[in-house]
């Protein structure tokens, strides 16, 4: 499927309608992925980013929002970027969003990225490790991507455990737009919800996901260690767990102890919608 971005998805994109039963299959190893409708750069100056995506909607909606919003770099104001959201029909696992990425065949100089949860996975580690042998960047969430929305409105914090009931009711009481989301099955991004991530709300979801990051019970961790900027896919790959701690996490802090977290804050410094300042 083409749209904005050159969102690829196997079988058709689903929203309201998608059972529950669909959403939380993940997709598998035998999934096949046809090729993305690549797109080139406009300029020479583009950037080029492929991402993997464990959800069907609304990670890639929220992709779709940052073309529309930024990516044609604000009359000069950052580079211009056009952003690939990669997805299949029901999902797929954090090593297969890993994976999708890899097996797309790719122009030299694009990016790639991989979104991912922790819900109830298995493969973390994995993808992870696939991640840093590709210099796959990684956006993860603990305990769902659903943190990251919750904090453009106000921060955070409480292990989880996995949990995301507290957040998602959080999140529909932080503002009208939200207030039905995940609600028969509605996890889309769009319309009202979409214009509730403006500029300040952005500024405040990297704050307080920092914030995150510096309250991590490791003790180490701080969010002006994170490594934000691109990584050229040719570069010498790095050991797992230094690649995961680009995050500002320290090495030794285990990725399913990193909670509350969510690292969905680089890749907006990344692209340069929101400036990289310690806090």
């Amino acid at each position: 499927m083409s749209r904005r971005g050159g969102l690829w998805q196997d079988g058709g994109h689903g929203g309201a309608g998608t059972s529950g039963s669909q959403r939380r299959r993940r997709g598998s190893k035998d999934d096949q992925f046809a090729p993305v409708p690549y797109r080139p750069p406009v300029s020479k100056e583009q950037r080029v980013i492929f991402i993997g995506c464990e959800g069907e909607v609304t990670e890639p909606q929220y992709l779709d929002h940052l073309n529309a919003r930024y990516g044609d770099g604000g009359d000069g104001a950052r580079q211009p970027f056009l952003i690939h959201p990669i997805t299949a029909k029901n999902g797929l696992t954090p090593s297969r969003a890993v994976a999708a990425v890899r097996e797309h065949k790719q122009a030299k100089g694009v990016e790639g990225w991989a979104m991912f949860d922790r819900d109830d996975h298995h493969d973390i580690q994995k993808a992870l490790q696939d991640a840093a042998e590709a210099n796959i960047q990684v956006c993860f969430s603990h305990p769902s991507f659903e943190l990251w929305l919750l904090l453009h409105f106000q921060p955070f914090s409480g292990r989880q455990s996995g949990k995301n009931k507290n957040v998602l009711e959080k999140l529909r009481a932080a503002h009208p737009a939200y207030r039905s989301f995940d609600v028969k099955n509605d996890k889309s991004v769009k319309g009202p919800r979409r214009d509730a991530l403006d500029d300040d709300a952005a500024k405040k979801a990297v704050a307080h996901a920092r914030t995150l990051v510096n309250q991590c019970e490791h003790g180490d961790c701080k969010a002006n260690k994170g490594k934000p900027k691109p990584v050229k896919r040719d570069s010498v790959p790095e050991p797992w767990n230094k690649w995961a701690a680009r995050s500002g996490h320290a090495e030794d802090c285990q990725v399913l102890n990193r909670d509350p977290s969510t690292d969905v804050w680089r890749l907006l410094v990344s692209l340069g919608i929101v400036e990289d300042r310690p806090r």
